[in-house]
């Protein structure tokens, strides 16, 4: 990914965000070969309007960090509950971000996890689904922490 298009993704980090004009993504001209691109890999998607861009779940993938965690989940799921319980106080440890994604919310992340929830992502990386092994967890986690310190 270069530069012009992690700036493009990064546009959608600020509250309320959901969806973008091209002109906020910065001078047409210059952006619209990489807004193409970002479609054509399902980064961005056309928004409500022409002239609109949402970023994809896929397309915030592409910015998460290595210590970035995603829960992948849904209101009322005891597993979910309890797999947050297990694994907050290690995200605090590490410092650790966690994204919680309610796939509820999204018809194509209920088709791909709709039985698995939670689902969790460590960067862009499956780890886990159903259940969390905390000592399995505790390694990915030093792991990513000193990938991230190199």
């Amino acid at each position: 990914m270069n530069t012009i298009e992690r700036k493009i993704l990064s546009q959608f980090d600020s509250p309320g965000a959901t969806e973008r004009r091209i002109a906020e993504l910065g001078e047409p001209s210059i952006v619209g070969d990489a807004i193409a691109g970002l479609v054509e890999r399902g980064w961005l998607r056309q928004g409500s309007n022409a002239d609109t861009f949402a970023r994809t779940e896929d397309g915030r993938l592409q910015l998460a960090g290595p210590l970035d965690l995603t829960i992948y989940s849904r209101p009322r799921c005891h597993l979910c509950d309890e797999a947050k319980f297990q694994i907050a106080p290690t995200l605090k440890e590490f410092g650790a971000r966690l994204t919680e994604i309610n796939i509820d919310k999204d018809a194509r992340l209920r088709a791909l996890y709709d039985y698995d929830v939670p689902v969790i992502l460590l960067g862009d990386r499956k780890i886990a689904k159903h259940r969390v092994d905390l000592r399995q967890f505790r390694r990915q986690l030093q792991d990513a922490k000193s990938a991230a310190n190199r």
